[in-house]
């Protein structure tokens, strides 16, 4: 009998066989090449070309963002997609905003806003000439990039202006996150973290992080409880709103690239398709393959499986088994 908790994995499109073909090449055979599975390979929403980097959801629609321009959205939790390139530029971060719409950040330094369908998207130049790397939709709407030289910018009239601040130290920022109106926080090179306490007028430290730890991600539960993860499988947690951290054993030394949080409890994503569920106090794999493909952004279902994506169009199939979900023989 199958394993109801069986883990599926779904990668773009059908292998294709050429070997047959080169040897009638190579003996000089005329048999006509049927182009067939070649065009339904490159019809395909998902393609092992992709290199997902950041998931969003909105009340109808999950946004998945990559590499050379590609968004794909399902309406479906994530049965079917439909592909779109409005720029050739990669995706870099991914955020919805409460009025059901997407802002998204490109590597040229722009950020596309996305209508609540996910399919119609105009790009907003950023003013900086710093790399901003991170984005994120305040709970009042604004929108927020963060990058190189520790650089803030914000605006408040869907990028027809910004503000700009900078800690000014050679640093890169990398991961930004809203709490609540008030309260958010940023992590990035040389184990800073950065906090707001007003909605992003006024920036500070909010501590540093051991070893000068570069964090590759982070997540913030309220505004004194996080987790930041990063090389060698190594995750901190500080109860503290930054100011502290402490260690979290893993079991695993393969990078931490992100963090997925719902009502049936905390995961993260790692390299060699690695899910980690976090569990009285530590992190204990719940995956079974160790294909060598990063996993980086995800979400949790309405229905508690997880759907996560990340490198060569991988996309783990919502069917490993989280807290709260159903499962049957």
């Amino acid at each position: 009998m199958r394993d109801a908790h069986l883990r599926k994995w779904r990668t773009a499109g059908t292998a294709i066989s050429l070997s047959g073909l080169s040897a009638l090449l190579l003996t000089g055979c005329e048999a006509p090449l049927d182009m067939e599975a070649v065009r339904e390979q490159s019809q395909q929403a998902v393609k092992r070309t992709d290199f997902y980097q950041a998931m969003a959801r909105n009340d109808e629609v999950i946004v998945l963002s990559g590499n050379n321009g590609v968004v794909l959205v399902s309406s479906d939790n994530g049965e079917t997609w439909l592909r779109q390139t409005p720029t050739s530029e990669s995706f870099l971060a991914l955020d919805v905003c409460p009025d059901n719409s997407f802002i998204a950040l490109t590597f040229d330094n722009e950020l596309w806003h996305g209508d609540a369908s996910g399919e119609n998207w105009t790009a907003h130049a950023l003013p900086s000439q710093e790399q901003m790397m991170t984005a994120a939709c305040a709970p009042d709407g604004s929108w927020w990039v963060a990058g190189s030289f520790t650089t803030i910018q914000g605006s408040a009239d869907r990028g027809e202006t910004w503000t700009e601040t900078s800690l000014n130290e050679d640093a890169i920022l990398n991961n930004l996150q809203f709490i609540d109106s008030d309260n958010a926080f940023i992590t990035g090179e040389y184990g800073l973290v950065l906090r707001t306490e007003d909605g992003g007028e006024n920036w500070d430290y909010a501590g540093y992080l051991p070893d000068e730890f570069y964090a590759h991600t982070s997540y913030f539960q309220s505004e004194d409880e996080g987790w930041v993860g990063g090389l060698n499988g190594f995750i901190y947690h500080t109860t503290d709103g930054g100011e502290s951290w402490e260690k979290s054993p893993t079991g695993t030394k393969v990078p931490i690239f992100g963090f997925v949080a719902g009502s049936s409890g905390l995961y993260a994503l790692a390299d060699n398709a690695t899910v980690l569920e976090h569990k009285d106090g530590s992190w204990q794999k719940i995956s079974t393959s160790d294909q060598p493909v990063y996993l980086r952004t995800g979400l949790l279902l309405p229905n508690h499986e997880l759907l996560a994506a990340g490198g060569r169009g991988l996309l783990l199939n919502p069917e490993i088994p989280v807290a709260g979900s159903a499962s049957t023989d």
